[in-house]
Parts: structure tokens; sequence; C-alpha cells
């Protein structure tokens, strides 16, 4: 009789496995963040069309939106974390999917801003100034997950403010 020996590493994810965790499926963008590269990227263009369908409701319901998606995100992204027993798996892309949803709070309809927003939020999730990288960096779980893309989105809602303050 064999004795089979357990290990601790974490299971290979892929589109089989995620669908059996349907909240593991939903922090890796529906399975954009399987991308083998530039997951969060890939992640942030499932954010599209989420933005699309809800840029034209009141402020106040687009806010509530986003504020469950960031809460449920946490949860989300802590049982992902905790499945792979990893602090901050690459492929987990719910986060990126809020903070675009962060970035375009207050855009201007239209297409021009949809892309100026992306490559806003890109350009700041991936240098990660401060305080992008303190949070990244010294905050953890599913919250440490969430919280540094809700920052760069922060700020990319920001440069968009003044782009078109500037630029109307």
């Amino acid at each position: 009789m064999q004795n089979k020996a357990t290990t601790t590493s974490a299971p290979e994810v892929n589109l089989k496995t995620l669908i059996r965790r349907p909240d593991c499926f939903i922090a890796y963008g529906f399975g954009s963040g399987l991308a083998p590269k530039a997951p969060g990227t890939f992640g942030t263009l499932v954010a599209l069309p989420i933005y699309w369908l809800i840029q034209d409701w009141s402020i106040w319901a687009y806010l509530s939106f986003v504020l469950a998606a960031f809460i449920a995100g946490i949860w989300l992204c802590q049982r992902t974390v905790d499945w792979l027993q990893q602090d901050d798996p690459s492929g987990v892309v719910w986060d990126e999917v809020v903070g675009y949803l962060v970035a375009m709070m207050f855009a201007p309809e239209g297409w021009q801003w949809m892309l100026a927003g992306f490559v806003l939020f890109r350009v700041i999730d991936i240098a990660k100034p401060w305080p992008v990288s303190v949070a990244d960096e010294k905050i953890h779980g599913g919250f440490g997950v969430m919280l540094d893309d809700v920052i760069a989105g922060l700020m990319a809602a920001a440069s968009l403010g003044l782009i078109q303050f500037y630029w109307p």
C-alpha cells in the first residue's frame, strides 16, 4: 500500500478549477486573470462593458454599485488569497475592475474618456506611485488586494478631472 504524501502547494489555476469555485472565478475577472501576460490589463478590459452598462446611472446608484463591488471584492479576493496561499496573486483582477470603475466615477460620456480612464488607471496601477505603493506593500489580505487599486482609481479620476477642467 502506497503512502500518499500531503502537500501544501497552491492548487493549479485554470478555467476548470475556477468554474468549480465561483468566488475565485469572479476574483479572476471571470477568467480574464488567466491571461499569461498582463492579467491586470485583461482584468481592466472586463471593467469596460460593466462601466458602459452603468455609466448612465445616477451618481448615487453608480457609487453604491462601486461600493458594493469593493466590499464584495474584499471577500472574493480574501477567499482566493486563502485558496491559493499567496498574498496577492497576479491573476486576481477583480481589484482592477473596481479600480477602473472608481477612475470613471465622474468622467464624461464618450469612448475617448473611457480610453483615457483605462490608460491612466493602468499606468498608475503599474507604476504604483505613492500612496498606491504604500497600500500595496503594507496592507495585505483581501482588503490590501483591493485598496491599492482603489487608490490608483482615485488618482486616475483626479487626473481625468484635471484633463476635463483644462481641456473641456
